[in-house]
């Protein structure tokens, strides 16, 4: 919005504030304000007027006030021409809120015809210059003319003071609504020659909310008519020797961008993986390097940076905007110089071989516009001595690694044969050696079971008794024999210390498998008696049956045993 009031002092003494003002729901969404003033009745060249925000007594509560302060005092009769511009975020209200994939967008502008001007108006006249497209409706007064894209109310005279005019006016607007929630950009500098560049935007389409289903199909068939509130790309406008520049997401790398680059400029058009309708939001990161030497500069003892403040992106509005200049470990004596006021805090960053982290020093602004790309300049001491830290750290770690390695080469780290760790490993390998040859001995006890197994299916074919008692005599001089080998084997893990955990298994062992050898012996006997006395084999096997159960249970038993032992 631009103003070009012609102020004419009629009072009799001289003014140095010209008061602007504004209603309270315009003020709350003012983003910037700027003021020009040159004195005479032919405008000359215009210098810029210190503005702030003021509160005279005895006006209307529903107003907020600004003062233009003049250079000099402006005397009785003298003329200024003064020019303002202000800039409002949130001004033009979609109408209707939601709108379908093939609708354009309609949006409502209110003001007042008047300026609301605390002074008396001898002559003005308003001029809204509209997007193109068509016109709904617009308020019309007597003196109210639209031609083509513009819309003119006035002239209007002798306007009192504090007049309100209201006008409402609908039109058609597909211009991008792109709104950035919030936008960190983090700068960090190295004095190894590079100032990195880092953004992280959360972008929405502030416009009317899109309704229903979106259709790719007749997105991409016709993109100008079933598509035409969304936008699809952004340009970022970034410095002329920027390099290393990089556009991604949460999933990875977009392929969906062009960069052309030339002496003066470097020009990045970033497409979001989707066409942004009404809501609709996306996140993303660029990043790119810049030279130091053309950022960062030196005067009266200290360094400073000057870089602009805002998005290389123009035609987005930043909700929140949080600025962090990362400084190199050791910088002191920070100060910052910003063309408007903002929030500042300082806090530390650590990154790879940092000792006592990176201050950075952080800037956040609400409703950041265009008009505060500006430059600020960020100041602080820093002695080039710091920037050999971090390779004597890289030299001394590596000077170390080869000591250390020199070192391990050169000793003997195996166990010392009185230490007792080893002791305890000698005496645990002792009874696991132990243990195999007492698990051999059982395995030969099994074949022996196995043998009169054979034997007595060898009696119910032949009816041999005799080669049958043979069988038997010649296992109990095999389980005689078997035992007396096994007896010192046992002695000597019974005596083991490293044996606490295996001996309960290993005596259970033992006394299964000679309950086995009676039960086996036992049935033996029990059939050949049966045998030679002629009984029939059902009685056989009536008198066996509880033995065999028994028998069995214990087999199994024993080879459990014998597995849980190889286990170990």
């Amino acid at each position: 919005d631009i103003f070009i009031p012609v102020v004419e002092n009629a009072g009799s003494e001289p003014v140095s504030k010209v008061l602007l003002a504004f209603p309270n729901i315009q003020a709350k969404n003012l983003a910037a304000i700027r003021a020009f003033g040159t004195e005479g009745k032919v405008k000359g060249l215009s210098s810029v007027l210190p503005i702030e925000v003021v509160e005279p007594s005895g006006v209307p509560p529903e107003l907020t006030f600004f003062s233009a302060s003049l250079h000099k005092p402006l005397q009785k009769g003298k003329i200024l021409h003064l020019d303002v511009l202000t800039v409002f975020t949130h001004f033009l209200q979609p109408f209707p809120e939601e709108i379908t994939q093939a609708d354009s967008q309609l949006v409502v502008f209110q003001d007042s015809s008047h300026y609301l001007s605390p002074y008396p108006v001898k002559v003005q006249t308003l001029s809204i210059r509209l997007p193109g497209g068509r016109v709904e409706s617009y308020t019309k007064y007597g003196n109210t003319k639209l031609v083509d894209s513009e819309l003119k109310y006035g002239p209007y005279e002798d306007v009192p003071p504090f007049s309100y005019n209201p006008i409402i006016v609908h039109f058609e607007n597909n211009n991008p609504f792109a709104v950035a929630k919030e936008l960190i950009r983090e700068i960090e500098i190295s004095h190894w020659g590079n100032v990195q560049i880092t953004e992280h935007y959360n972008i929405v389409h502030g416009g009317a909310r899109l309704k229903g289903e979106f259709s790719r199909l007749d997105y991409q068939s016709r993109p100008y008519a079933r598509g035409v509130s969304s936008f699809r790309h952004l340009i970022a406008r970034l410095p002329a020797r920027a390099h290393s520049i990089y556009y991604r997401d949460e999933i990875g790398n977009i392929s969906t961008s062009h960069l052309w680059s030339d002496s003066k400029k470097t020009q990045l058009e970033i497409e979001p993986r989707f066409p942004l309708f009404g809501g609709w939001q996306t996140t993303f990161t660029i990043g790119y390097g810049l030279p130091l030497q053309d950022f960062v500069f030196s005067a009266d003892g200290k360094r400073f940076l000057n870089i602009t403040f805002g998005s290389p992106m123009e035609e987005i509005l930043i909700e929140k905007l949080i600025v962090k200049v990362v400084l190199p470990e050791g910088s002191k004596d920070i100060d910052v110089s910003a063309p408007f006021p903002t929030n500042q805090w300082q806090e530390v960053k650590y990154s790879h071989l940092d000792i006592a982290g990176r201050p950075v020093l952080v800037l956040e602004k609400p409703d950041v516009i265009p008009e505060h790309n500006l430059h600020f300049q960020v100041y602080y001491k820093f002695n080039n001595i710091s920037l050999l830290i971090e390779p004597m750290m890289l030299i001394t770690g590596f000077f170390l690694l080869f000591v250390a390695c020199i070192a391990y080469m050169h000793t003997d780290m195996s166990i010392s044969k009185n230490s007792p760790s080893y002791l305890a490993k000698l005496q645990w390998d002792e009874v696991q050696a132990t243990v195999q040859q007492i698990q051999g001995i059982f395995h030969q006890c099994l074949a022996v079971h196995d043998k009169l197994e054979t034997s007595l299916h060898d009696l119910s074919r032949t009816g041999d008794a005799k080669s049958c008692k043979a069988a038997r005599k010649a296992a109990d001089a095999q389980f005689k024999e078997l035992a007396k080998e096994l007896k010192p084997l046992l002695l000597s893990v019974q005596s083991s210390p490293q044996s606490y955990q295996i001996w309960p298994k290993l005596d259970d062992l033992v006394a299964k498998e000679r309950e086995l050898q009676d039960k086996l012996m036992a049935r033996h006997a029990t059939v050949v008696d049966s045998v030679e006395k002629k009984q029939r084999g059902q009685d056989i096997e009536n008198r066996i049956s509880s033995q065999q159960q028994k028998i069995a249970a214990l087999r199994q038993e024993v080879e459990s045993l014998l597995e849980y032992l190889s286990e170990i």
